[in-house]
Formats: structure tokens, C-alpha cells, sequence
């Protein structure tokens, strides 16, 4: 039995985390502290207390603690297990959001331009993070249409005239350095470009397309100079967006937050090489009497302990507790000195204010639409929960099996995360060991290799367990499923996703009954949501293998026609019936084609007039 009066007592005077749980043996809270033994004990003895500690005492069954070595240790500790375990009485950063940067490949011959999303030690250059991923595209495109850089991925001088130039080439998109029809120094030349470009010096390229553009209208190339004029109105939009400068060619964040009752908004911008590159805000989930330094303290460890790029400098709106001990921090994962200034006058303190008013502006104008939004996805989930007595529900896979009479069956597995779609996880499983319209077999075949992969990529869907797994369809479904998990030892919580007459979502079959569930709530609304999309993605994955099938069933029975003249005849003839109403002369004029298979391509859709 644990006696929080006796374990107090054997707390050691090291640094350390603590975690405190509750009766249920769930963690509601993560702390540091230079001395374990001094700081968890003042959550007991001290009188004065806020209602949110107060509240959170009042919850704690036992805490644990882990000893470090360091109090920069148990800083790193407490940022990966308040992410781990998201605890109910920790300020939480409600937004998981990565950023899309542009990558230069300097690495390597020949050097592309990519979007990513992750930062690596690769020796390549990395631009952003950018808050819009359309941007981002849209100047990858840009840089494409200007300067001819390759977007293939052909590893050099390995792949060098191994194969006829792609497209991009023919449409004048690339000047096709795997032929050798440009030199690797005047292809760097570009990359130098467009890294200026990258940095923020837009000027060279905008005379360049402006004599060019010239130079096409007096040789009366009009169509080119047209095409010039539209790069150039693009590359203009560009520059436009990065005119807001803070002459200081620095790397910093600028953040501040607004604060109203259990509401509060973070807002962010990022300034790179002294330009405003874009700002963002993060919804926190507080309890209500934190104050400004708490919030902008444990966004920042939460925010920099998942972000791949660390700026040189923060500007904060307030001090934070910790601030030299984040510093440092900082700079560990930097590799370079990160300073996070309070600034109190000049250009930086205005770029305070600035920060704060957008941050207070994002709380009005927000407000309902985010209650809106978390009532439709965490708040339905809640709801569901609730509905069946089940612990948590923050991941929900759903499982579909179609097919037409059993053949072509397929799977489908469909994942919400938070009561939100996470489409990278979907998974489309094509029926292997069961044969005919057998739709339980199939989904015990599929629920067999889902839950039996094992990816050795950290990140994969497979890797996860779910907490509650929606079947479409009723008893049966669960069954199977059911079945499935005693025979892996698995302890899944599963229920079915139950239709009406008019195949429309009833409600949910759960432990050997079905459960009523208001038609106007937000978790039926989710429920259909998730039944509608698990659908969905099961058929259209199931039209497009039935599509290859039946175009493989009627064209590779004909003697003489394998994949190459297959190919050959549907681009020529663009569908089957043109084929079929095509006479022997006229499939002869197919490329790859000759008199004896045309014959036969006729005879064998004309088998039925014959007399």
C-alpha cells in the first residue's frame, strides 16, 4: 500500500522527474526539480496552493520519480514524457503540427530542390520552416519553371545516359544533366541562384527575367515572352511576401500568447536571415489560473523538444521560470548558443507587442469556431467513450472488406486520431488466402496481417496499437474480431458500426448488444463520419484492382497480346468497345501490331457473329 506521508520521507535530494498518478494509475501530472525530495514535498505541505494544484492533490494516488544525473537531464525527461503521456494537469500544447521546409541537395552532383518535413545532419541546406504547404509548393514550382533543376531522384555519375531524357525534358522543364547536355558547373551555377533566391535576394532574377522578356518581344517570340512576363509576376509575389525585413540577418522566434479563462492562444513568428517567414498560433488546454510565463514556458519545451529547427534567438513576451537552464538546452540541440531575450524597448519590443495583439486576435475571432471544432472531433470521442465505458479512444481504426461476388476482395483499415482523420496511417490490404464471397474469412485474414506485422520503420502505422477498433457491419464483424485477438492474445476494445434498412448509421453493436445513440450528437456524427470513410477508401481501392483485372481478363487472353502490345492498343484505341468495334485493318495500324494478331484481336471479340 502506497503511504504518500512515508514515501515523502525516502525522496532523494537529487534532480530528477516525478510523475503523479491517480487511482486509476493514469498520469495526471509530469514536474522537474533540482531536488526531488524539496519539490514534490511542497505539493503537500504548502497551504497556499492554486486551484489547479489544489485540484490536482486532491487526484494523486502515489507518484514515482526518476533520479538523473543533472538538472538538464530531467529537463530532457520531463519534455519526452509530458509528450508521451499528455498528463490532465500539465499546461498542454493542443497542437501536433510539423512544418514543411525546402532542401537543397548539396550533397550530391547535381543538386535538386525538395520539400520535407524533417531536418537531418546530411550536409544539404535547409530553408523555412514555411506555415503553408502550398507556398512552399508553388515556389517549388517556380524555382523549376526558372532555372531547369531536375526533380528525379537518378543517383550520379551511376545513372549518367542511361536512359532517354523523361518529360521534363520535352516540355522544356529540365535541361537534363543525366544526358550531359548541361555541366555540372554551370548547373551549381543555378543552385547558386536559387539559394539566393532562398535567402531573400530576389532582385538579379527579376532583371533576368526582365531582359529576357525583352529580348523574346523584339524577336517577336510572344508566346515565350508571355510565358517570361507570368514567371516574372510570380517571382514579384514572391518578394512581395518577404518584404516585411528586421534589418538583423538573425534566426529567431518571436513569441507572446493571450490568455481568456480555460482559453489561450500562443502565436508565433518566425523570422529567418531578418525576414518575417510566416507566423503561426497553438491552441494550450489550461485550467484556468496559469499565468502568461507558465503557458509560454511549457509551450516552449513542448514546441522545441518536437520542432527540427532551433532559431539563434526567442523573443519572449515575458521572463519564464528556467530560462538560462532552456537556454542551454537550446543550444545543446543547436549546437550553437541560443539566447532567449525579454525584450523591453526599440524594434524587438514592438515586435512583442505585434505578436500579442495577433495572438489576442486569434482568441476572439476563434473562440467558437475551436469549441466548434474540438466538440466535433475530441468531443465526440469523449461522448463515445462514455457511451461505452471504455478508457480512452484516442486512436480508432476501422476495418471494411469489399468486393463484387468474391472476386477481387480487398481490406480496408481507416485511423482517426483525436476524432481527426490521419490518412498517412490508412493501410488497403488485397485478399490473399480466401477464395470466393467469404466477407468474415477476409476480414480475419486482414485483422491477422495487420496485427501481425511487424515494420521495422519506427513511425508506421503497424507499429501502433489502437484503443478501439469500429467494424462495419454488426455482430458478425465483432466476432471475427474478437476471435482474432484471443488467438493473438491481444485485449482490444472492439464494437460494430450498425446500419438501418437505408444503409444509413444506426449506432453501435458493443459487447453483445446494440447501444442507442442520440442521431443529433457529435459522436454519432463521427461514428458515421468514420463508417462513411472507411467505406470510401475500401471501394475505391477495390475499383481500382477490379479495373486492372478485368483490363488484364479481356485483352492477355488474346493470343499474341502480352503487356508491351496491351499497352500499345489502349493508348492507341483509348478504350476496350473502340477495340471491339475496330475492324482487322484498323487494329493493323496499332503501334506494335502486325496481321496475325489483329486477327486474332478481332476474331476473339467477333467469335459470336461468326456463322
Amino acid at each position: 500500500m502506497f503511504v504518500i506521508e512515508d514515501e515523502l520521507k525516502k525522496l532523494p535530494a537529487s534532480p530528477g522527474v516525478y510523475l503523479m498518478h491517480d487511482k486509476t494509475d493514469e498520469i495526471i501530472y509530469v514536474g522537474k526539480a533540482i531536488s526531488l525530495k524539496n519539490r514534490v514535498r511542497q505539493y503537500f505541505q504548502t497551504r497556499k496552493r492554486s486551484p489547479k494544484i489544489e485540484q490536482m492533490i486532491k487526484n494523486i494516488a502515489y507518484f514515482e520519480y526518476i533520479v538523473t544525473d543533472s538538472e538538464m537531464e530531467a529537463l530532457i525527461l520531463e519534455c519526452n514524457l509530458i509528450k508521451e503521456h499528455r498528463p490532465k494537469y500539465n499546461t498542454m500544447l493542443m497542437d501536433d503540427k510539423t512544418y514543411p521546409y525546402l532542401k537543397v541537395t548539396v550533397n550530391e552532383p547535381y543538386p535538386r530542390v525538395l520539400l520535407t518535413r524533417r531536418l537531418k545532419r546530411d550536409k544539404a541546406k535547409y530553408f523555412g520552416p514555411y506555415t503553408s504547404v502550398e507556398s512552399v509548393k508553388d515556389t517549388l514550382e517556380l524555382l523549376t519553371k526558372i532555372f531547369k533543376i531536375r526533380t528525379c531522384s537518378k543517383k550520379f555519375p551511376r545513372d549518367l545516359k542511361k536512359e532517354r531524357p523523361c518529360l521534363n525534358y520535352d516540355i522544356k522543364r529540365c535541361d537534363a544533366p543525366c544526358q550531359g547536355y548541361i555541366s555540372e558547373e554551370d548547373y551549381n551555377k543555378k543552385i547558386e541562384k536559387i539559394i539566393a533566391f532562398l535567402n531573400g535576394y530576389y532582385d538579379d532574377i527579376i532583371k533576368e527575367l526582365e531582359r529576357t522578356m525583352k529580348r523574346q518581344s523584339a524577336e517577336l517570340e510572344f508566346e515565350e515572352a508571355a510565358k517570361t512576363r507570368d514567371l516574372l509576376s510570380s517571382v514579384k509575389f514572391v518578394a512581395q511576401k518577404q518584404k516585411m525585413s528586421y534589418g538583423e540577418r538573425e534566426n529567431r522566434d518571436v513569441i507572446a500568447c493571450a490568455k481568456e479563462n480555460k482559453d489561450a492562444v500562443v502565436q508565433v513568428f518566425f523570422i529567418r536571415d531578418g525576414k518575417l517567414m510566416g507566423r503561426d498560433h497553438f491552441y494550450i488546454n489550461v485550467m484556468g489560473d496559469e499565468t502568461e510565463s507558465e503557458i509560454i514556458g511549457s509551450f516552449i519545451k513542448q514546441y522545441y523538444a518536437g520542432t527540427p529547427f532551433i532559431p539563434k534567438q526567442l523573443l519572449l513576451q515575458t521572463e519564464i521560470e528556467d530560462m538560462d537552464l532552456i537556454a542551454n538546452w537550446l543550444s545543446d540541440r543547436l549546437g550553437q548558443k541560443v539566447s532567449i531575450v525579454v525584450p523591453k524597448r526599440g524594434d524587438k519590443e514592438k515586435m512583442i507587442e505585434l505578436a500579442e495583439k495577433n495572438a489576442k486576435l486569434v482568441l476572439e475571432k476563434d473562440k467558437e469556431k475551436i469549441k466548434k471544432e474540438q466538440q466535433k472531433t475530441i468531443g465526440a470521442v469523449k461522448e463515445i467513450v462514455e457511451i461505452l465505458g471504455i478508457e480512452k479512444a484516442d486512436r480508432i481504426e476501422s476495418y471494411d472488406i469489399s468486393n463484387i461476388a468474391g472476386f477481387d476482395s480487398v481490406g480496408s483499415m481507416v485511423v482517426y486520431e483525436k476524432g481527426k482523420p490521419k490518412k498517412n496511417d490508412y493501410r488497403k490490404f488485397k485478399i490473399k488466402w480466401v477464395e470466393g464471397p467469404n466477407d468474415y474469412a477476409s476480414l480475419a485474414e486482414v485483422l491477422r496481417r495487420r496485427f501481425t506485422h511487424e515494420s521495422k520503420k519506427a513511425n508506421d502505422s503497424f507499429n501502433k496499437l489502437p484503443d478501439l477498433i469500429m467494424m462495419d457491419g454488426g455482430k458478425g464483424q465483432v466476432s471475427v474480431a474478437k476471435e482474432v485477438f484471443e488467438e493473438l492474445g491481444l485485449n482490444i476494445d472492439v464494437c460494430g458500426m450498425v446500419k438501418d434498412d437505408n444503409h444509413n448509421t444506426r449506432g453501435l453493436y458493443y459487447e453483445g448488444k446494440e447501444v442507442p445513440i442520440s442521431r443529433f450528437s457529435e459522436a454519432f456524427k463521427l461514428i458515421t463520419r468514420i463508417q462513411d470513410e472507411t467505406h470510401r477508401f475500401a471501394i475505391e481501392y477495390h475499383r481500382a484492382i477490379h479495373g486492372k483485372n478485368q483490363l488484364k481478363s479481356v485483352l492477355d487472353d488474346i493470343e499474341g497480346v502480352g503487356p508491351t502490345r496491351r499497352r500499345a492498343l489502349m493508348k492507341y484505341f483509348k478504350t476496350i468497345e473502340a477495340i471491339k468495334e475496330a475492324t482487322a485493318e484498323e487494329i493493323t495500324k496499332a503501334p506494335s501490331m502486325n496481321e496475325k494478331v489483329a486477327k486474332s484481336i478481332y476474331d476473339f471479340f467477333h467469335e459470336d457473329n461468326k456463322s
